[in-house]
């Protein structure tokens, strides 16, 4: 096996740094068996929670945590995210084994868990340029993706004692408002105001509302693939958004980040997953594929559309407005203001496709 597209961390960005003496301390007071000191190294990303690898000597940890210039507390709750993960777990084979939670402060200023770390590929921008690679081989790891996603959607929750994840029903009119809610207090003086399409997703919402575990945040780049197969998932990361919602909804949020050949450059330009390559199926081949496996008849998805590229947009500008406002520094949000314009812009376009 080639060892060089397995997905490594890299070296810890400049304020990001971590306080490992008391991290080991508190580490080794959890984990009986854990000697020696850690390698770290970071992922890439840190748009949302920091994701760091804790290489020991004989074991190898990932460590969550959330971004400075946030409280652990709602977007950002890492006790939530754990206790999640632990409980979906025995359902959802998918999901790293839970390790430990810590809540106090004093290791490392904020609260933060520690899981088993998968080793493999994630499908980030790229492949790795060592992976050998077909249209028929990419074309089965496309589908093998999304039966993950239908798979986490057809778990019965309340047979495995999941009602207490969230509050299910009335879901659409909560995400809805929620978002709306969170864009108008993250915007900034360089971004729309928003109105217009938010007062069409308030005045457009589905009837019908259907309830099962979602993900809310599913993509190529929060999948790990089977080194020796990467046509075949070993794992999905990245829980933070996990909730009990609409299934069609999750969907939406993950045709959001989906960039084909045919899309425009700035679209092309944002891409974060390889959803580009000859064999992966099209945003409206995956409607098909998913509706059609999981028994649904959806005459129009414009709804669902719409809101995953409105809600996407919300999160693009919570993170500018922390960048807007010197809670981080991070060079990669600059113009993260852009985006928002762009994701407004893909709003109106499919409303007003709609329309005809």
């Amino acid at each position: 096996m080639d060892k060089s597209i397995i997905d490594k961390g890299n070296d810890v960005r400049a304020g990001e740094e971590l306080p490992l003496s008391t991290v080991n301390v508190w580490l080794k007071s959890e984990i009986a068996d854990l000697s020696g000191n850690a390698e770290v190294t970071q992922f890439s990303g840190g748009a949302s929670n920091w994701t760091y690898c804790l290489d020991y000597p004989d074991k190898s940890l990932i460590l969550r945590r959330a971004p400075k210039g946030t409280k652990a507390k709602g977007a950002h709750d890492m006790g939530r995210e754990f206790r999640l993960q632990s409980a979906l777990k025995p359902v959802y084979k998918y999901v790293p084994n839970m390790i430990a939670f810590c809540e106090d402060e004093s290791v490392l200023g904020t609260d933060f868990y520690v899981m088993e770390k998968l080793t493999g590929i994630i499908p980030r921008k790229n492949l790795p340029r060592g992976l050998a690679t077909s249209k028929l081989q990419t074309e089965q790891l496309c589908k093998n993706v999304l039966d993950c996603l239908i798979e986490l959607h057809q778990v019965d929750y309340k047979a495995a004692g999941l009602e207490h994840l969230a509050k299910g029903d009335g879901y659409i009119k909560r995400q809805v408002q929620g978002w709306s809610s969170r864009y108008r207090q993250a915007k900034t003086w360089n971004v729309p105001s928003g109105n217009w399409i938010m007062e069409w997703l308030e005045n457009n919402m589905p009837a019908r509302e259907t309830i099962c575990l979602t993900h809310n945040d599913f993509r190529f780049d929060n999948v790990v693939l089977d080194p020796a197969d990467y046509t075949k998932v070993v794992g999905v990361l990245d829980w933070e958004l996990a909730t009990l919602g609409d299934p069609l909804m999750d969907l939406g949020n993950t045709l959001a980040y989906w960039v084909e050949p045919g899309d425009d450059f700035l679209a092309q330009a944002t891409r974060r997953q390889p959803t580009h390559l000859e064999g992966m199926l099209t945003r409206n081949e995956v409607i098909e594929y998913y509706t059609r496996k999981m028994g649904l008849k959806v005459d129009d998805f414009t709804f669902y559309e719409v809101y995953g590229l409105f809600r996407l947009a919300a999160i693009v500008q919570q993170i500018y407005f922390r960048y807007h406002n010197g809670q981080t520094d991070n060079p990669a949000f600059k113009n993260f203001w852009i985006f928002v314009h762009y994701l407004m812009h893909r709003c109106k376009k499919a409303i007003k496709k709609k329309g005809k």
